[in-house]
């Protein structure tokens, strides 16, 4: 096994010599996104990152350092203030880590190589979303928004201010959505977002092409998400239940369950420097799950603190509770610091400390040191 600080000098060093000409390249011109006109907008997202995994305990994981280069092109079209139709799509070069990590939790939860073509078995690459969506005006403070297509329930469900962009905050997947959401991504469905004052209430469904085990299903979820502004700051508290059809193999694999989650999350600014994050998330066992139950929270500090403000800081730490499979726990920290170096780019240092705990095997854990660069146009 390598050294950790091997593995720390091969991540900075290469993660520099692989970001630096691909970044330097997209943020020259300029042209890549703009308005077209007053109803058409073309937006550019450009990621790179490299990470090293130092692994002790288990017999499958390995020292290891990756990288993968993700680039997610947006058109939105607006022909009317109530109508919008947009597509997104996804092209990546790399995996990174997450083929080779032998961690529960993936190093970085972005759209990579293999996610981004034949997505979900429906023999469809590199478009990850299209969909129309109109919105009904009742009054200033009270719309109603329709959607239909295809789409990405993380975009209206289950979000958070401090954990919820890997792109932009944390990498690691505990803190990008909760690990039991059941969230699906990028397939035919509808949404209903209502917003009346203070209140958004969200309803999700979608027909997925296959699960893991290759079997069609559909999936639903409503929320309820209350805005509140206090004097320490702004706040969002959320409540989701979300549920599947019957598609996941029960513990014996002779019989097809449902799937179902209650989720709560959280967020509130502490003041002007510092916010706060909470997440907690429960799934019933009826099908083969991994983890029952999720907890998270953390901490984002702004750079204004310390005369940067377009940086911050953040922290977090997810235990995640084991359910009727071989995972007795897990633990993930993550911290990072990122670097706005100007309007459209940004730098990210990360670090993840991960550990896997299981009933009958040995325990897994092992440090992941990485880089990261996006720019958004």
């Amino acid at each position: 096994m390598h050294s950790i600080s091997l593995c720390r000098n091969r991540a900075w060093t290469l993660g520099a010599i692989a970001l630096v000409p691909t970044l330097g390249s997209l943020v020259a011109p300029t042209a890549l996104a703009y308005d077209v006109n007053d109803n058409l907008k073309i937006n550019v997202l450009a990621a790179g990152t490299y990470q090293c995994q130092e692994v002790s305990g288990g017999d499958e994981g390995e020292d290891a350092c990756r990288g993968a280069a993700p680039i997610q092109p947006e058109l939105v079209y607006a022909p009317t203030e109530q109508d919008e139709i947009f597509v997104k799509l996804g092209f990546a070069a790399g995996n990174g880590l997450n083929p080779v990590s032998p961690f529960v939790l993936a190093p970085w939860a972005a759209d990579l190589e293999d996610d981004v073509q034949d997505v979900n078995g429906r023999d469809r690459s590199y478009l990850l979303e299209a969909w129309y969506a109109h919105t009904f005006r009742f009054g200033e403070t009270n719309t109603l928004q329709i959607t239909g297509g295809i789409v990405d329930p993380a975009f209206y469900v289950n979000e958070n201010a401090y954990a919820n962009d890997e792109y932009t905050q944390f990498m690691n997947e505990a803190f990008v959505n909760s690990r039991n959401a059941l969230l699906p991504a990028y397939d035919w469905g509808g949404v209903l977002v209502w917003k009346l004052q203070d209140w958004t209430f969200s309803a999700v469904g979608m027909n997925v092409g296959e699960n893991d085990d290759g079997n069609n299903y559909n999936f639903y979820a409503v929320e309820a998400d209350y805005h509140i502004e206090t004097a320490l700051g702004e706040g969002n508290y959320r409540v989701m239940v979300s549920g599947t059809s019957s598609a996941f193999p029960d513990l014996d694999g002779e019989e097809l369950e449902r799937r179902s989650a209650l989720n709560l999350s959280f967020d509130q600014a502490l003041g002007p420097i510092v916010g706060a994050f909470l997440r907690l998330g429960w799934q019933a066992e009826d099908a083969a799950v991994d983890f029952k139950a999720v907890y998270s929270g953390g901490f984002d500090f702004k750079g204004s603190a310390w005369g940067r403000e377009g940086d911050n800081i953040g922290i977090g730490y997810a235990y995640l509770d084991g359910g009727n499979l071989e995972n007795r726990n897990s633990q993930s920290v993550e911290a990072y610091y990122r670097l706005a170096v100007n309007d459209y780019l940004a730098l990210t240092a990360d670090v993840q400390y991960l550990k896997d705990d299981y009933v009958d095997a040995d325990v897994v854990e092992g440090w992941v040191l990485g880089m990261r660069g996006v720019v958004e146009f």
